[in-house]
Formats: structure tokens, C-alpha cells, sequence
């Protein structure tokens, strides 16, 4: 075990726990002692992310996705840009998910998230998913109006409860044939969100992250909160489970996130396919390709020819 490893089953969230947000904290001690320290650290787990998804690559059995879902100002982004840092553009796409289009508001509710979903052998993530439909569309809900839905679907007695069935029917089916699913809520309180918001208001370079709406979403933050409660108490599955991050410190959310996916992949069974040729096979491509160099070189201006 690496001597950076961090123990994360505190931030985890087990299976049929009662979910309460306020007895979870936004801010833990810090794991590293410097910010010196906190690069080593990262540069190590991003060092070792990228040797583990070349082998993920390779074996092409597994696929990884990984949700990130907060409050605004939480630090997705710098999550995903920071512990992603080192991994093969190729092997990894990112997907953000913002106000349904027409087109996607004429399907149910996970099928534009769906058509996003990892190949085996790379990793996939989501900014924000198909939770929003349980979390702000819970706190909005007149927004299932332009969803189109039956009536008999809107006015049933067990509507969310059925949303969170259809979630962890499609996870345990995707988890089935392959992919696995990890999912985190960056857990920010309030007062450093308001700060945060004060940076971007402050700092010119920041403007344009800001925007009225995120302010008008401070005024639900407790049936955010209710939401986010009762979403991860219904979805949080051994085989999909949410980690709740404390995120006013983002140098510590970033490791622990990190850690997270390396736990999740060293979990895996993997190991590189056979090679196509033996190795008996290789050693005389070897002699032969040196042997083309050699000739090459003898046959250079300067050579021993000459």
C-alpha cells in the first residue's frame, strides 16, 4: 500500500443508511501538511491513475463512470480537471449536463445519460446526470411539466420512489455487465459557498462562472439538502455507492476523490491480454530489426564501408 494512501470509508455512504447531511462534515483535517506536501501527494495518485487506466485500456473488460454532483461552487470542475490530470485523453470523456433540450425532454429521463455512457476500457464522467431528476427537478418540481409524462405517472402516489427504482435498476444492470459506478457528492457548507461566490464576484478573471441564478438557488438550500438526503438514502448500493466529500477544503476533496478511483480500480481483476506473438517470436523480430539498424548505420556516410 502506497504511504499516501488516505482511508475514504468515512466519506462513504453504506447501503440502506439513513442519510443525514448535517451530521456529515464539509470539512475534515487536513491530509496533507503542506501545500508542497498536497502536490506530492496528488502528482502520486495521478501518476499511478494513469499506469491503472492503461491497464483498464488494455484488459477492455471494465468500463469506470463516476458522477460528481454539488451544490454551485462545490468544486466539481477542479476535481475533475485536477485528479483527471494524468489520464489519457483518450480513455476518458466528460459530459456535463445542463437544461434538457427538446429532443431529450421528448424521451424519459435517463435516456440522454445513457447515450453517454463509458465503452469498456475508458472512463467516464459525468458532470452532474440523470440525479438532477431526483435532486433539483424534486426541488423544482414544476419543472416535470415540459417532461410530457402520463398523468397517471405524475400524480402517483410513489413517484420519486419509482425514480430512484428506474436508477438503481439501470445501475445494477450496468454494474452487471461491467461498468462500474461511483458516485460524489461534494458536501459544502453554505458559508463557503457564499464565499466562494464573493471570489467570483471579486476577481474579474471568475465573472463569468457567476450568475444570478446561482444565487436565487441559495434561497432552497435546505430542500437541497432534503434532497440530496433522500436521493443518496435510496441509491447509495454496494455495487453504486456515494461518497459524500467535504469540499470547503478542495486540496483535501481532490485527494480523497482520487483515492477513491484508484480503490475502485485496484478492485478489479485486470491483468494485460497474452501477446499475440511468443515470446520466442519477439526475440527473433528483435535480432532482425537490430540487425536492419545495423545495416543501416554501416550504410551511412562515414559507415565502416567507407
Amino acid at each position: 500500500m502506497s504511504k499516501s494512501h488516505i482511508d475514504v470509508a468515512p466519506f462513504r455512504i453504506e447501503p440502506r443508511t439513513k442519510v443525514d447531511l448535517g451530521a456529515r462534515p464539509t470539512r475534515v483535517k487536513a491530509l496533507y501538511e503542506s501545500k508542497r506536501d498536497y502536490k506530492e501527494l496528488l502528482r502520486d495518485h495521478v501518476g499511478r491513475l494513469s499506469e491503472i487506466q492503461n491497464l483498464l485500456y488494455a484488459h477492455d473488460r471494465y468500463s469506470l463512470l463516476l458522477i460528481f454532483q454539488a451544490m454551485d461552487a462545490a468544486g466539481k470542475d477542479g476535481a475533475i480537471k485536477h485528479v483527471m490530470s494524468g489520464v489519457n485523453p483518450q480513455g476518458c470523456q466528460v459530459f456535463s449536463f445542463k437544461h434538457p433540450s427538446a429532443q431529450e425532454l421528448d424521451h424519459d429521463f435517463m435516456w440522454r445519460t445513457s447515450r453517454c455512457l463509458p465503452e469498456r476500457g475508458r472512463i467516464g464522467i459525468f458532470n452532474r446526470s440523470y440525479y438532477e431528476e431526483v435532486l433539483i427537478v424534486r426541488v423544482h418540481p414544476e419543472i416535470l411539466e415540459s417532461q410530457k409524462l402520463p398523468r397517471e405517472t405524475l400524480e402517483h402516489e410513489h413517484f420519486w420512489r419509482n425514480r430512484y427504482r428506474s436508477i438503481n435498476d439501470l445501475e445494477a444492470h450496468l454494474h452487471r455487465n461491467g461498468t462500474r459506478i461511483v458516485k460524489f457528492f461534494l458536501h459544502v457548507s453554505e458559508k463557503e459557498q457564499r464565499k466562494r461566490f464573493l471570489d467570483r464576484i471579486d476577481d474579474p478573471a471568475k465573472n463569468w462562472k457567476f450568475s444570478r441564478a446561482d444565487v436565487e438557488e441559495r434561497r432552497y438550500w435546505k430542500k437541497y439538502m432534503r434532497a440530496y438526503e433522500a436521493c443518496m438514502t435510496a441509491t447509495s448500493t454496494s455495487h453504486a455507492p456515494w461518497y459524500a466529500i467535504p469540499a470547503d477544503d478542495k486540496k483535501n476533496a481532490r485527494l480523497i476523490v482520487s483515492q477513491v478511483i484508484l480503490d475502485t480500480l485496484d478492485g478489479l481483476h485486470m491483468s494485460y491480454p497474452e501477446p499475440l506473438v511468443s515470446a520466442d517470436e519477439l526475440q527473433a523480430i528483435r535480432r532482425e530489426l537490430a540487425g536492419d539498424e545495423a545495416e543501416r548505420r554501416d550504410a551511412e556516410p562515414g559507415g565502416e564501408d567507407d
